[in-house]
């Protein structure tokens, strides 16, 4: 099969000719139909993600076709699925408790095991993958692999987000919009920051009340002069210091922090203000992907009408330019993000 190949930190993916993934027994093999491009590819692209090496093919948000079920899968030939970035074993007491996104035994395609930048991908623990609602496209549903669960887990569960309720969203890429197009769907007002004009513009077009550029003043004053004392929530969707921080002080009395961003490599440890944390008894909350089970919560509210994730879809790119779309990373991004839907170009 045909598959990007990471090679070379922060060189351009080798497109090449590997063998097609086997089918475990509790696994299937998809025909990969889209996989999205996510900024925690490019972690592992640019050699700060501790368990992506050279020799690894990224991609983590996939949806594809079963063409291979293997007997314990619970899968049919013909089946079109959409995949959690984390693949739990199932029989653990993590799991068992409805936190499989903690799972110790968790799979990783496209960090550990070679991942879906592929015609072809081989899932094990298939029973964690959910089956694509008719009518939704393959490339808006890879869309929501990573970033849209994560998310919706974040605001949902960890962060326990109300009607009414301030949510400050910083950093507006693929997690940022979902976390903003998510936040209004469930009654939250919504401020965004950004340091990318035509971001902040497409957020203010998605409802953001309101979008504040981070490197015009101190911004977490800001957003406690407009919200009136403070966000409630605060989502950090970049995984630096600087967002960390903001988020931080941006929040009123009692507020959450949620650390959906990434802190790896460099920013694995990071100087933060522990003293705003102490001083208005601030909640801080990790999270990272989704429970399995949580899956038709959030594909019902798509369904129904309720959400609609297709402004976050800038644009379909062949698998040769997946590398490309990893290096733009490096700098400030344009708004929406880039889905792989095409893996012959």
């Amino acid at each position: 099969m045909r598959a990007a190949v990471l090679r070379e930190y922060r060189k351009d993916l080798s497109i090449e000719a590997v063998p097609d993934p086997v089918c475990e027994e509790d696994g299937v093999v998809l025909r990969t139909l889209a996989c999205g491009i996510c900024r925690s590819d490019w972690h592992g692209w640019v050699g700060e993600h501790p368990r992506v090496k050279p020799g690894q093919i990224p991609g983590h948000e996939y949806c594809g076709e079963v063409v291979e079920a293997g007997p314990r899968s619970g899968w049919a030939v013909g089946d079109k699925v959409i995949a959690p970035f984390i693949l739990a074993c199932g029989t653990c007491p993590a799991c068992r408790s409805g936190v499989s996104n903690t799972c110790p035994d968790q799979r990783l395609p496209g960090f550990v095991e070679p991942g879906a930048f592929a015609e072809y991908i081989g899932v094990p623990h298939a029973h964690n993958l959910a089956r694509l609602p008719d009518g939704m496209s393959p490339v808006l549903a890879a869309g929501l692999g990573c970033r849209v669960t994560t998310a919706f887990h974040a605001l949902t569960d960890r962060a326990a987000l109300r009607p009414g309720e301030w949510l400050a969203v910083h950093g507006t890429g693929g997690i940022g919009l979902a976390t903003l197009i998510l936040g209004r769907a469930l009654g939250a007002r919504v401020v965004a920051v950004d340091i990318v004009p035509e971001k902040l513009e497409h957020a203010r077009a998605l409802g953001a009340e309101a979008a504040l550029d981070a490197r015009e003043g101190d911004v977490a004053q800001a957003i406690r002069d407009l919200t009136g004392g403070g966000a409630h929530v605060s989502v950090e969707a970049l995984g630096i210091a600087q967002t960390t921080n903001a988020s931080l002080l941006c929040l009123r009395p009692l507020g959450r922090h949620v650390q959906v961003g990434m802190p790896v490599g460099h920013t694995a440890r990071m100087e933060i203000d522990m003293s705003a944390v102490y001083q208005k008894n601030l909640a801080v909350y990790g999270t990272r992907g989704m429970p399995a089970h949580k899956y038709p919560s959030l594909l019902g509210m798509i369904a129904g009408g309720l959400v609609d994730f297709t402004p976050m879809i800038a644009r379909e790119v062949g698998l040769s330019q997946a590398g490309a779309e990893l290096a733009a990373f490096d700098g400030p991004m344009a708004p929406g993000v880039a889905v792989i839907a095409d893996f012959l170009g």
